[in-house]
């Protein structure tokens, strides 16, 4: 039906390419009146549908706002009570320091001199004993 109707629209404005004003206008306002008409038609045929899901106890159509399952008013009252305890719960505690926030900031950790010169004489006779063992195998 959509295919007939666009070629029915395009033949249609193919004839007007050469009309004068007048004839646009009225071209115009029949183009509005047939986009009424299959609005029309369109909600009839979703009306139908819906009728036809109604008997068959289908209804895929569920709207969005809709609850998938209903909550007695004594329940909701028990489930706000018991969010309102974990919340008062977790605002008693005192607030400990996350590990991301620990982490984000190194405690930064400077050597002595003396312990710098400790490893610069360890590596220093490390190497030279490296060397020496170079030297016997070549």
């Amino acid at each position: 039906m959509v295919s007939h109707l666009q070629s029915y629209t395009m033949s249609f404005v193919v004839t007007l390419e050469g009309e004068s004003m007048g004839n646009l206008s009225s071209a115009l306002q029949q183009l509005r009146m047939e986009r009424k008409q299959a609005q029309v038609r369109v909600e009839s045929i979703d009306q139908a549908i819906a009728v036809i899901e109604s008997l068959n106890g289908s209804g895929t159509l569920r709207r969005a706002n809709q609850p998938s399952r209903i909550i007695s008013a004594a329940s909701r009252r028990k489930m706000a009570q018991a969010q309102r305890a974990r919340w008062a719960r977790t605002k008693s505690q005192p607030v400990l320091a996350t590990p991301k926030s620990m982490a984000s900031a190194p405690v930064k950790r400077t050597m002595s001199a003396a312990a710098r010169r400790k490893i610069a004489a360890f590596q220093k006779a490390r190497w030279a004993k490296v060397k020496a063992q170079q030297k016997k195998a070549a």
